[in-house]
């Protein structure tokens, strides 16, 4: 099948051709935005292994650009594909949710109830009576998983609408508590769905 014609049209060049950039740049850039996840978490084998495929879809894709740089639409399409790379990455990241936080609890209110609601779901929490700016307060301080953080922030919310929280990134944890994983249904190639339980300590 001769597909030279189909090249060298019109069709191709002003709107396959900038689409099959947009999409490799959609790809790449999201798989940069994972990658540097994975670095922040030391995850070196992972991430190696996602810019290897992040490298290579960028190296077609320039290749493409650079063969054809009297097409504008092919430079709109490249930057379009960064832009929206950029975006679905971050969206990517919040829903794998890698790694570990800190939160921080200050409440001038009564904490009870917040305590014993998170101590019972299974997480490990330490409080400590200080002094604030407006008298005294209680800080409470948990390590969570991040994919447990709206669970929590929503417990805040519940029983300490008021109180002030922070949340930090963890590089390194060793021991601690944590709630055990609900079974969560995993989709896997020509496999199926399996169910995975992962115990907190």
């Amino acid at each position: 099948m001769n597909l030279a014609p189909l090249f060298n049209s019109g069709l191709f060049t002003w709107f396959i051709l900038p689409f099959l950039i947009f999409t490799a740049r959609i790809f790449d850039v999201s798989l940069a935005t994972i990658r540097i996840v994975f670095v922040s978490r030391g995850m070196k084998y992972l991430s190696s292994l996602v810019g290897f495929f992040e490298v290579t879809i960028w190296l077609l894709a320039i290749r493409v650009i650079m063969q054809n740089l009297d097409n504008a639409v092919c430079y709109l399409a490249y930057s379009a594909g960064f832009a929206m790379g950029t975006f679905i990455g971050v969206q990517i990241e919040r829903k794998i949710a890698i790694g570990t936080l800190i939160i921080r609890v200050i409440t001038q209110t009564d904490s009870s109830s917040l305590i014993e609601h998170l101590r019972v779901k299974g997480y490990g929490v330490t409080t400590v009576d200080a002094q604030g700016a407006k008298g005294k307060v209680n800080v409470i301080f948990l390590t969570i998983r991040r994919s447990d953080f709206q669970d929590v922030a929503g417990a805040i919310q519940s029983f300490n609408p008021k109180a002030f929280y922070t949340a930090e990134d963890v590089n390194l944890v060793k021991e601690g508590t944590f709630p055990m994983r609900k079974a969560r249904p995993v989709p896997l190639p020509f496999l199926g769905t399996y169910k995975f339980w992962r115990k907190g300590k």
